[in-house]
């Protein structure tokens, strides 16, 4: 596939090196020679450098016959513009990173499809709804749904009082007639994929497949204790931190720091079911007078990485049992894990998750990539005459760091054995290591 990346900052880079490693001819543009040395040291693709609306440096890119066009720089003007000339030029497919919600209204959508833009991606709006989703399952670190929530995707580290310690998956699956499949296991910075002789140790973080009735086997069997959020406290009037609020402010009571004057006044105008404070989120005493003590969860999304650590680690020492934190920076995120941070939201991994699966071949529903995990976590609809279809799962040959963790099929969601026999129109959930990824997607064709 021949792939056109508009952009060569931090979410154009990391893109980048997902989409180098599947063998695409990728042509990388960005105004910065420095941020394009960068990116070509690390991959094997092309670099122009110049704007990435000009007529002549598109047609240079080879826009005319691209596959896809992906407009990821920080503007989301030029992003929508080089979109729009790029799909005039002949590009087949294009997609834009935009930071307006009002442009993902469904009524807009033939409007841009029709300008020449043909998928959009807001991260922040996903960031937000990622964070709800996690606080509506207790005890949970990432929580993804599929197909409606018919089966989910959930990971929970292993408490030192739960039951399943010394077991192997194949005896706490006898034991426990469990309706959760582990399908990775994060171990000391340590992606592995797990087999039935796996112990679970104290300290893993799991991530398991399972449908709605195995949430609660899974929190109990993993040590957690299931209790309802009421109270949240969130920090940094950010477009992430303003959608948090509105997302969570019916069901939760909501209070939003913002120190700046002018936007903590603006905010409280807009945000009709959130508390807005004007007041520094990041020291103590304005914690302990807004009543952090009474807080169920602290979500952290200045926008700045080493505020969003500390003021966890602060509000975690000031009694409050779960955060969540904003990092960008990549290099944190196992830090962050370590330090005790119970879920990290980073946009660029939303992003990139969002475009990758355009690069795919079968027919991927859904992919993305987990914080705190070298692994993706993909939903395929099955095909007609798929290599998946042929056999039960014992008898695949699926790759060794992949594992199908459910199907779906029809309005059931059910956990993979080896006697399930997959069939054409299933959906099915599975994690790969990216080594795997390539060779996974053509079982699905």
């Amino acid at each position: 596939m021949r792939i056109v990346l508009a952009g060569a900052g931090e979410v154009g880079t990391h893109l980048a090196r997902l989409l180098s490693r599947e063998n695409h001819e990728i042509v990388v543009m960005d105004p910065s020679g420095s941020r394009l040395r960068s990116v070509s040291e690390s991959c094997d693709l092309l670099t122009i450098e110049g704007r990435v609306t000009s007529l002549d440096l598109l047609t240079e890119a080879g826009v005319v016959d691209a596959d896809l066009f992906i407009g990821v720089t920080p503007n989301e003007d030029t992003n929508m513009a080089a979109a729009m000339l790029a799909k005039k030029l002949g590009a087949r497919f294009t997609v834009a990173r935009i930071d307006n919600n009002e442009y993902l209204q469904r009524e807009n959508r033939d409007f841009f499809v029709n300008l020449g833009v043909d998928s959009l991606i807001f991260p922040e709006r996903v960031a937000a709804r990622e964070v709800a989703d996690v606080l509506s399952q207790s005890g949970v670190t990432n929580l993804v749904d599929f197909s409606g929530g018919r089966l989910s995707l959930l990971s929970v580290r292993i408490d030192p009082s739960a039951s399943i310690i010394g077991k192997t998956l194949a005896e706490a699956g006898q034991i426990y007639d469990m309706e959760y499949r582990a399908v990775a296991i994060s171990r000391n910075g340590t992606t592995i994929i797990p087999r039935g002789s796996e112990c679970f140790q104290a300290g893993d973080m799991v991530y398991v497949v399972t449908n709605p009735a195995g949430i609660k086997k899974l929190l109990k069997h993993s040590g957690k204790m299931t209790t309802r959020f009421k109270n949240v406290m969130i920090l940094g009037g950010t477009p992430i931190g303003r959608l948090v609020a509105k997302e969570l402010g019916k069901n939760y009571h909501v209070k939003l720091f913002e120190k700046d004057p002018e936007l903590a006044y603006q905010l409280s105008g807009e945000l009709n079911h959130a508390l807005v404070v004007n007041a520094d989120g990041t020291r103590m005493e304005s914690l302990v007078e807004e009543g952090v003590n009474g807080v169920d969860s602290f979500i952290a999304v200045t926008g700045n990485a080493e505020t969003n650590i500390i003021s966890c680690l602060l509000a975690r020492n000031l009694g409050v049992k779960h955060t969540i934190a904003e990092i960008e920076n990549l290099d944190y995120l196992n830090l962050a894990e370590k330090l005790g941070i119970d879920t990290v939201i980073n946009k660029k991994l939303i992003a990139a998750s969002h475009i990758f699966r355009f690069t795919m071949s079968g027919k991927m529903v859904m992919m993305r990539t987990l914080t705190g995990t070298e692994a993706e976590v993909f939903e395929f609809e099955v095909q007609k005459g798929a290599r998946v279809t042929k056999a039960p799962v014992s008898s695949l040959s699926f790759p060794h760091q992949a594992i199908m963790g459910g199907v779906i099929r029809g309005n059931t969601g059910f956990i993979v054995t080896g006697d399930t026999q997959v069939k054409p129109g299933d959906h099915v959930v599975v994690f790969a290591m990216p080594e795997a990824v390539h060779e996974v997607s053509r079982m699905f064709c």
